[in-house]
C-alpha cells in the first residue's frame, strides 16, 4: 500500500520574467507586468508530497521532521528573500517561472530522498496560480 505525506512551507522572492534576446516591447507583450525591469515579488507557498510504503518499524513513509529540515536547509534557505534572477545560479539563463522554480525544488529534494520514495512539488505563486512538478 502506498501512502502520501506532505509538508507545507513558504518563501518570499523577487523575479522578473523576460528573455534577453527579445526587446522590451516583446517581453511586455508576452510576460506583461511580470517583465517590469525593477522586478516584482511573490509569497510562494510550496506543498511537498512524498509517497511510498510505510516502514513497518517506524510507521513512517518519511519522518516529517527530516522532510521539514530538508525543505528548510536545501530550499527555503536558498530561495527566501532572494532575487531569483540575480541570486540563484540556475536562473542566470533560465526564466524563473513557477514551472521552472517547481522543477528546481523537485531536483534539489529528489537528490536528498531515497529512490523508493516518489516526490511531488506543488508551488503556489499566488493563491490562484500554481505549478506541479512530479519529475522528469
Amino acid at each position: 500500500m502506498k501512502i502520501t505525506v506532505g509538508r507545507v512551507a513558504h518563501f518570499n522572492a523577487a523575479h522578473r520574467l523576460y528573455r534577453p534576446d527579445w526587446d522590451e516591447a516583446r517581453n511586455r507583450e508576452v510576460f506583461g507586468k511580470c517583465s517590469l525591469t525593477n522586478y516584482h515579488g511573490h509569497n510562494y507557498e510550496m506543498k511537498i508530497e512524498v509517497t511510498g510504503s510505510v516502514d513497518p518499524e517506524t510507521g513512517y513513509v518519511i519522518d516529517l521532521k527530516v522532510l521539514s529540515d530538508l525543505i528548510e536547509h536545501k530550499v527555503t534557505d536558498r530561495l527566501d528573500h532572494r532575487n531569483l534572477n540575480l541570486d540563484v545560479p540556475e536562473f542566470a539563463n533560465l526564466n524563473p517561472t513557477a514551472e521552472h522554480i517547481s522543477a528546481l525544488i523537485w531536483n534539489i529534494l529528489r537528490r536528498e530522498l531515497p529512490d523508493h520514495l516518489d516526490l511531488k512539488v506543488i508551488l503556489y505563486e499566488t493563491p490562484r496560480n500554481y505549478a506541479i512538478c512530479t519529475g522528469p
